[in-house]
């Protein structure tokens, strides 16, 4: 990703003190820098940052660069307003676990100054898009994901019957509490719980990823990125469904409705630092092993 960025808008997680910290950090590094700066309504409210500040969707139309301060669900929040404006994202992480927003506000000045001068890794990420059928034929778009598109349960203690399709073919019939259709991105968060496997971001696929099957032998199965999938609840089942788009309700979903799920034409570009290394992330994240990286040279 190239310089300039001249135009820089913050957005970040309301009510927590340490997010708070970082942003006022931030708007005024920014501004030292002689850097046109703006927030998003809200967080400039919060934080008190006595900066220009419009709604999240005005002011992604006037920027160069997003700063996402706080937690993946926040970045998650702002990714498809960024998206639909072909606006990168950088997220510094003041939540718990950063996939996503993984520049260190202890690192702050260093790694800001890197992705201004346009030393940062550029990565693009998939979305998906969600389609309904109503039972009466009526077709209604319900939004765009980064992470994931998940057809649930909507009543505690009880599975739902749905089937799958991919591309017109009839994959099979499942009772379970639900199913999660993840990108790569996506692929880390709730599919991962459910025992899905971890797709590499530049990936062109899919993960389909049954919620507790009553069958075990239902698997998570990984699809090509351009693949249509549909779901649609069972004939007779009993009780309705929710459609869930990164975590945020899109919709209810009933007997005779049927769900497409596909990749967007809209893009992410999430910036990273310079040092970025997606399996290091993982290593430090999922805390796996204890052992150092082995010396090749010896």
């Amino acid at each position: 990703m190239s310089p300039p960025f001249r135009r820089i808008g913050l957005f970040g997680k309301t009510g927590d003190e340490r997010a708070r910290r970082v942003l006022v950090r931030l708007a005024r590094a920014l501004d030292a820098r002689g850097l046109a700066v703006s927030a998003e309504q809200a967080t400039a409210t919060d934080a008190g940052l006595g900066v220009p500040s419009s709604p999240l969707d005005a002011l992604v139309a006037e920027l160069d660069l997003l700063l996402v301060v706080g937690g993946d669900g926040t970045l998650l929040a702002a990714a498809r307003a960024a998206a639909r404006r072909g606006v990168p994202i950088a997220g510094l992480n003041a939540g718990r676990l950063g996939f996503l927003a993984d520049l260190a506000p202890d690192a702050l000045d260093a790694r800001l100054e890197a992705l201004l001068a346009g030393r940062g890794t550029a990565e693009t990420r998939a979305l998906l898009r969600a389609q309904l059928r109503r039972a009466d034929g009526s077709v209604a778009e319900v939004g765009l994901a980064l992470n994931d598109a998940v057809l649930q349960k909507r009543a505690s203690g009880r599975m739902i019957e749905f089937t799958t399709q991919v591309d017109g073919h009839f994959v099979g019939a499942h009772r379970a509490d639900g199913i999660v259709i993840a990108t790569p991105t996506g692929s880390t968060a709730y599919a991962l719980s459910c025992g899905g496997p971890i797709l590499y971001p530049s990936l062109d696929a899919l993960a389909i990823v049954p919620i507790c099957p009553h069958t075990l032998s239902d698997r998570p199965i990984v699809v090509g990125g351009e693949a249509r999938i549909e779901l649609a609840l069972a004939e007779g089942a009993t009780g309705a469904a929710q459609l869930m788009l990164d975590g945020q309700l899109g919709c209810e979903v009933m007997t005779g409705d049927r769900v497409a799920i596909e990749r967007a034409a809209p893009t992410l570009t999430l910036l990273h630092p310079p040092d970025h290394d997606h399996f290091a992330v993982l290593r430090t994240k999922l805390r796996w092993g204890r052992g150092e990286e082995p010396n090749n040279d010896r």
